[in-house]
């Protein structure tokens, strides 16, 4: 064997592994979801000719609820940034207050299918005569969290959290803490009239 031929096939050689070692090993990737940026919380009250008002964000948009079957006094928040909207439907209580709750009760379980867990918090504010029972639903639930409001004797206000997007609950987990906290405030400034 000559030395060219010698210094031939040890350049082809190195060559080679030098191609062959310069592959990376793949890893695969976990899914990436877009960034949200979450502005900073103003609140401001609404008030209108509704037998109740609270304090919403000042980037929500507060609609009356037209939509075929909506009753008097029905309200949705709009949060267009996020495609979320919170659905506020109110009742005058005629001695039927254990009904709505019950209806209620069975509305936030109905997510149970597709739930992970649900959570419940009471709250009471006896000074502005409101009592309230948020239920958190977690996983991918159509609607994350519903609440119900009431003075137990005229008025009975109930609100559910839902997005004009496909529910999963990584990609909206930030937006559904952002607004929940939203919720808790609306319940917490709740005022009847």
């Amino acid at each position: 064997m000559k030395l060219t031929q010698f210094v031939s096939y040890t350049f082809i050689a190195f060559l080679a592994l030098g191609f062959i070692s310069c592959k990376e090993k793949y890893t695969p990737k976990p899914k990436g979801y877009f960034r949200i940026d979450l502005p900073e919380k103003q609140y401001e009250t609404w008030s209108n000719n509704y037998p109740f008002s609270f304090d919403k964000l000042s980037l929500a948009n507060v609609r009356t609820d037209n939509s075929k079957g909506a009753e008097k006094y029905w309200l949705n928040i709009h949060y267009p940034k996020y495609k979320a909207t919170i659905h506020l439907s109110y009742k005058s209580v005629n001695g039927n207050i254990e009904e709505y709750l019950e209806d209620s009760r069975k509305m936030a379980y109905k997510h149970s299918i597709k739930a992970d867990a649900i959570g419940e918090q009471a709250f009471q504010n006896q000074d502005k005569n409101v009592y309230a029972l948020i239920y958190r639903i977690k996983g991918n639930a159509a609607s994350s969290v519903q609440f119900v409001a009431t003075d137990s004797t005229k008025h009975f206000l109930r609100g559910a959290l839902y997005f004009k997007e496909h529910p999963n609950q990584d990609s909206l987990a930030p937006v559904i803490q952002y607004i929940d906290k939203d919720m808790v405030k609306l319940i917490e400034s709740l005022e009847w009239k």
